[in-house]
């Protein structure tokens, strides 16, 4: 059973979604990032996408945009945000880790020897918002080799034939994004997702992870009965302190 599995599976038996924290590496210091992750795992959150910066980060809102333009301006590089996971594992972080990085910094690094570094350091999978499953024959091989998950992403925009090529391509579990724009926090989340996950669950057998404006318990205790999990990441760096992270992330947690 993979990490991933194990984790969907636990959270299913205590009736609710896994949530999975999303922070960058490097924000606002290299120091900080961890603290931050590490107290979201004591928090008790069931895994983590953790964040590599990219100066072009398309899929992203203001929010994360400044904070890992940050982490660039402080030096951090793909190989700083692997010796993070392996200091998060030797400091008793034990969730998977999914890495999520834009395809230019993967490709600079190289794809096979990122998979088999990451999953040296400790990483579970790895996310990649501009790689379409079309085009993702190199990574799809190079995280087989290395025990690495691949997610890719629908939209709800997606059509059936799209569904059906993610569901033949992905591992470890679908991100399904909320709305058709970037991330960051939204007051209200879209009124059409009970359609758009139906259509999504008539095709996929993954779990089922949503991602995009939940920033709120409210938001989660509405996507729980839908999902199989859910990502927040711009209300968590907009907290700002690690006190405020914990704190948060504790509330997201119970919020079902």
């Amino acid at each position: 059973m993979s990490s991933l599995q194990a984790m969907f599976d636990n959270a299913r038996a205590e009736g609710r979604p896994a949530f999975l924290p999303y922070f960058p590496i490097g924000y606002p210091t290299y120091d900080e990032s961890l603290d931050a992750i590490h107290a979201m795992a004591q928090a008790g959150v069931d895994g983590f996408e953790i964040g590599i910066p990219f100066s072009d980060p398309l899929a992203d809102g203001p929010t994360i945009q400044a904070a890992t333009q940050q982490s660039l301006e402080n030096g951090t590089t793909v190989r700083a945000c692997l010796q993070a996971v392996r200091d998060l594992r030797e400091r008793g972080v034990t969730q998977p880790m999914m890495m999520m990085s834009y395809i230019n910094p993967l490709l600079a690094y190289g794809a096979d020897r990122f998979a088999v570094d990451a999953s040296a350091a400790g990483a579970n999978g790895l996310i990649v918002p501009d790689l379409p499953p079309e085009e993702a024959g190199l990574f799809a091989e190079a995280c087989q080799h290395a025990g690495l998950d691949l997610i890719f992403f629908l939209a709800p925009t997606s059509s059936p034939e799209r569904i059906r090529l993610v569901a033949d391509r992905a591992t470890g579990f679908i991100y399904v994004v909320s709305l058709t724009g970037v991330t960051g926090a939204r007051s209200q989340l879209p009124t059409d997702l009970t359609e758009f996950i139906g259509r999504v669950r008539q095709i996929a057998e993954q779990p089922l992870v949503l991602g995009f404006g939940i920033s709120q318990p409210d938001h989660v205790r509405q996507i729980a009965p839908l999902v199989d999990g859910y990502i927040v990441g711009s209300a968590l760096v907009r907290a700002r302190t690690v006190d405020q992270i914990r704190h948060l992330a504790r509330s997201l947690r119970a919020a079902v």
